[in-house]
């Protein structure tokens, strides 16, 4: 049971839950509650907590309570603001909207005269209120009872002893005098005749008199003393005489601080200033005129500087954006909004602009689009990236197809403020395909800040050959432009991006469209040809000046027996013509894989490889050569050793006629594109050669061998001719077979390997040779009697 006691008692104790978090203790002076700055737990917004020991100050706990009651039930927009109270057996906790002491500024003297005269007309017209309709007296009116709130504004608090006149037991009567520091704020009936004179006096004296020595303390920055009471020291000259009318010591000839308010009120009075006027008119924006709407804006403007920063971005702005959004406000009012905008910080512009933004350039007006990106630098560095790339750029794509030229251009040229917030594949992708588009606009205006948006964010594309293609292909296209602007903007961005090509593009296509530009019909345009061929020329020979003399191996110009160079080799032929021979010597010489160079039946040492049946040449160092000159050729263009056949025997000889031919023209390709001067500049990378047949020594199996025959023939000793008629007639004519071949039809491809004939047999016809009578005295030959024998 006494557990039970215990529990209950700790839980009554302890109090209801609490649902805001303390933060730091602010400096409050001449007042029973301590301050702190917190923050509520359930979404983390700011407040201030005032907590009141009921422990430590158990005697002032009545003070206490009244001002919480009063905070609850009195509704102004000049009153501080309560969220939540708490109160238990050893505290009170009051939850409020985040307010600062007005001390801490006035001490500062941070706060203007136009400042100063717009709070103390909020002060004025919250003690108007309590005064006049809610028939009460506030009895505490000083520098500490009034805070500053985050939109600048001032809030009335200090009600401790605020009263009602219709309450007999009012506590201002009893307890009026224990309020901190109340002698000298007391007015002097009070401090003579005590709380309960006020009955007999007008309701607003007592209000009157604290309201007066607010004004001072606001003005020179400092807690008023007895001795300053009464000066105008620091006090704006028009205000002189109404103040002293509030500290009138007869309380019925006191002005009363609703009457001070109308006087101020007046045509050029203490507060007729732009800045009341415009604090007054700012809510109701939204129903104001066209004339009205921009007299307003451009009295804001002007007292830009004396209103609070935080009362723009807290009040003025969200009532500029409803205006611009729903209002119909504007390009001018959101002109407005972007110079409040530069005061904000990150966090506070991405919570109150980001989203507005965002939807405005969803907006189909072209006026809001205009005006968007005309203030889009001063933006974009507060606008995140994701928001940018995910969201505004997708809406602002659409001005690049408008129908308005001015938003077709304002587009482009915000392209340049956009760029660093766009993801590379969002700049290399959909970025500049609108910006092809544009590049090709009727405006040629827009054309030329295609050009010039294209040269500024060169570096900020992709680097590879995407960017090079798309920007040669662009900035060429540009210099045949027929706008002469357009023209120097493509020289211009060449000239700012020469970095950007590789050596191959600047002599291959970025000089030879320079050119026709070096004889503009404009001077402005010859002049910056001329600079930007001159970059890209030293560029070239710069380049240049690095390459070897030859990209061609060197080349053997020595033969094995020590012989000088041939004619037509670098070393010994400097004519005009020189080159050219060079070139197809030098690829005869230098070509991959093995040169045939002698025919297949020769050994490596010289030795020629013969059938038994064939004797020995006389002139064992000559090398005869059966590779045609078109295989040499072919040879020299190509790089590849030409096919080595091997015929030996009479029946291959005869029977792969057709064959050989189609192997020829296989090597050869198409005799009609590829020419001498095809051949390559440049030595290609070395290619294996072709598998050759192996040579091996000839087996002729008994039959003979009518190509060695021949040969041998044609080298050997001549013989004496056989009497007549003892010979028969040869088959051969000058040493050369007589051999009938088939005719071919087909289509040759003109591809650049040439394609086989299609072989279509015919009845093969004979040739008669005519008979050709030679006159001359034949020699005997030794193989006379070998062909007798063959017979």
């Amino acid at each position: 049971m006494d557990f039970l006691k215990s529990a209950v008692a700790s839980a009554i104790s302890k109090g209801p839950p609490f649902p805001y978090t303390f933060g730091d203790r602010v400096t409050l002076n001449q007042s029973i509650w301590t301050l702190y700055n917190g923050t509520r737990k359930d979404d983390g917004s700011d407040c201030s907590i005032f907590t009141f020991d009921i422990t430590a100050s158990r005697s002032r706990l009545p003070l206490a309570r009244n001002a919480v009651r009063k905070m609850r039930t009195l509704r102004h927009p000049g009153v501080l603001r309560v969220h939540d109270t708490v109160e238990t057996d050893a505290y009170i906790y009051v939850a409020t909207e985040r307010v600062i002491p007005l001390e801490w500024s006035a001490r500062r003297k941070s706060l203007s005269a136009e400042t100063s005269k717009w709070g103390l007309h909020t002060v004025a017209g919250t003690l108007s209120f309590i005064n006049d309709e809610a028939s009460s007296v506030h009895g505490n009116v000083r520098l500490t009872s009034v805070y500053t709130s985050q939109s600048g504004e001032w809030r009335l608090g200090g009600f401790e002893v605020l009263s009602s006149m219709k309450e007999d037991d009012a506590i201002i009567y009893s307890m009026g005098s224990i309020t901190p520091d109340s002698g000298k704020y007391t007015p002097p009936e009070v401090g003579k005749s005590g709380w309960d004179v006020i009955k007999r006096h007008p309701l607003s004296a007592t209000d009157s008199y604290g309201f007066a020595l607010l004004a001072f303390e606001v003005f020179n920055g400092c807690l008023i003393s007895s001795d300053s009471i009464g000066l105008t020291k620091n006090i704006p000259p028009s205000m002189h005489q109404s103040y002293k009318r509030l500290l009138n010591p007869n309380p019925k000839a006191r002005l009363s601080v609703s009457h001070f308010r109308e006087q101020g009120r007046r045509s050029s009075g203490f507060f007729d200033t732009a800045l009341i006027k415009l604090s007054e008119g700012i809510e109701s924006l939204g129903l104001k005129s066209d004339g009205e709407r921009e007299e307003f804006l451009s009295e804001l403007d002007e007292v830009a500087n004396d209103f609070p920063e935080e009362y723009f971005s807290a009040k003025v702005l969200p009532e500029l954006l409803k205006s611009v959004e729903f209002g119909g406000g504007g390009p001018k009012v959101f002109a407005a909004v972007m110079k409040i905008g530069g005061r904000l910080s990150d966090e506070e512009y991405n919570l109150k602009l980001t989203p507005v933004i965002v939807r405005l350039f969803a907006n189909p007006d072209r006026a809001i689009r205009v005006c968007l990106l005309d203030h889009l630098p001063s933006m974009i560095e507060h606008l995140p990236q994701k928001i940018v790339n995910d969201k505004i750029f997708p809406q602002m794509v659409t001005g690049f197809a408008d129908v308005a030229p001015l938003v077709r251009e304002q587009t482009v040229k915000a392209v340049l403020t956009i760029i660093t917030k766009l993801s590379d594949r969002t700049v290399n992708g959909e970025l500049l395909k609108h910006l092809a588009k544009t590049s090709n606009d009727e405006q040629p205006g827009i054309r030329t800040n295609t050009t010039i948006c294209l040269g500024k964010i060169a570096r900020s594309l992709g680097v590879n050959q995407t960017r090079q293609k798309v920007l040669i292909a662009a900035f060429c296209r540009s210099l045949r432009d027929p706008f002469v602007h357009a023209r120097n903007a493509a020289l211009l961005a060449l000239a700012a991006t020469s970095d950007l090509f590789n050596e191959d593009d600047c002599a291959t296509k970025v000089l030879p469209a320079l050119c026709p530009s070096l004889i503009d019909k404009e001077k402005l345009v010859r002049d910056q040809a001329s600079k930007t061929f001159d970059i890209y020329l030293q560029r070239i020979r710069k380049h240049a000046s690095t390459l070897p003399d030859t990209a061609l191996p060197p080349s053997a110009t020595t033969a094995a027996n020590g012989a000088m160079p041939r004619i037509g080799t670098p070393q010994n032929d400097t004519g005009w013509a020189g080159w050219a021979i060079s070139s197809f010597t030098n690829k005869l010489a230098t070509a991959s894989g093995e040169m045939q160079a002698k025919p297949p039946n020769v050994k490596a040492n010289g030795e020629e490889l013969r059938p038994s049946s064939v004797p020995p040449t006389t002139e064992t160092g000559k090398l005869v050569v059966t590779n045609s000159v078109s295989q040499l050729h072919r040879q020299a263009v190509t790089g590849l050793p030409a096919p080595v056949l091997a015929r030996t025997t009479t029946d291959r000889f005869f029977s792969d006629a057709q064959d050989e031919d189609d192997e020829l023209d296989l090597a050869w390709g198409d005799a009609g594109e590829d020419t001498f001067f095809d051949a390559p500049l440049q030595p290609e990378a070395a290619i294996e050669p072709k598998s050759l047949v192996p040579l091996s020594k000839f087996d002729d199996g008994g039959e003979p061998d009518f190509e060695g025959w021949l040969k041998a023939q044609a080298e050997a000793k001549a013989k004496p001719p056989l009497p007549k008629g003892l010979s028969k007639p040869s088959i051969f004519t000058n040493g050369r077979q007589n051999a009938t071949r088939t005719t071919t039809t087909g289509h040759v491809g003109s591809g650049s390997g040439a394609k086989k004939l299609a072989n279509t047999a015919i009845p093969a016809t004979k040739v008669t040779t005519p008979k050709v009578i030679d006159t001359k005295p034949k020699e005997p030959s030794a193989d006379d009697d070998w062909g007798d024998a063959w017979d």
